[in-house]
């Protein structure tokens, strides 16, 4: 793989009605890929006006929009496709939806479970987290998986989890898409740190 990566943008967990103008402002400075709604509420009326609000803005700029796990929702709201954290529906949904929709899967640090959801209809595997952190059980996915998976699996591959500059330079070159979101949200000018972030894309 010599091409760079593309930028998968993720919402911050929580959002409000000023998100959209921030959102606004990322789409137009940067080129993205996709956007995925990741928010950690479970209220359905605040998921549905967060899913609403980031339609707009991503379709203005002629983004696609996936929410996270929310299968229903998807549907009702027109938004694009879904990003699972349980790959295990894939082959169900994939059968019941045709192949249009995006159907994307996070697979942690499994090469297994990521050849598994490709086999069932995934559209894109997410591993990591890539970063350190610790977090969940403090395993990384390294860039061997990556570099692993470019070389033998065609189906694309997104990077994800404690992004930071080091880490996106070594992973440029094996992995189709870095998934950024609250590295750049937590910052006062986020399309400002995102550029930050990808400037080894434009070296």
């Amino acid at each position: 793989m010599t091409d760079m990566p593309q930028i998968y943008l993720v919402t911050p967990p929580e959002i409000d009605a000023a998100f959209g103008d921030r959102l606004a402002r990322v789409l137009d400075r940067a080129e993205i890929a996709c956007l995925r709604l990741d928010l950690a509420s479970r209220d359905e009326d605040r998921v549905t006006r967060g899913a609403d609000l980031c339609r707009e803005v991503a379709h203005r700029f002629d983004v696609p929009l996936v929410i996270k796990d929310h299968v229903a929702l998807a549907e009702r709201l027109g938004l694009d496709g879904v990003h699972l954290s349980d790959p295990r529906p894939i082959r169900k949904l994939r059968a019941d939806w045709g192949p249009d929709p995006i159907i994307g899967a996070f697979c942690g640090t499994s090469r297994h479970e990521g050849m598994n959801a490709g086999e069932a209809g995934a559209d894109y595997v997410s591993f990591g987290p890539v970063g350190a952190t610790a977090l969940g059980t403090g395993e990384r996915a390294e860039p061997e998986l990556f570099a692993w998976w470019s070389e033998t699996i065609e189906l694309p591959v997104v990077a994800e989890g404690a992004l930071s500059p080091d880490v996106v330079e070594a992973l440029a070159g094996v992995t189709d898409f870095i998934a950024l979101g609250e590295e750049i949200w937590t910052a006062d000018d986020p399309a400002a740190h995102l550029a930050e972030l990808t400037a080894f894309f434009r070296a």
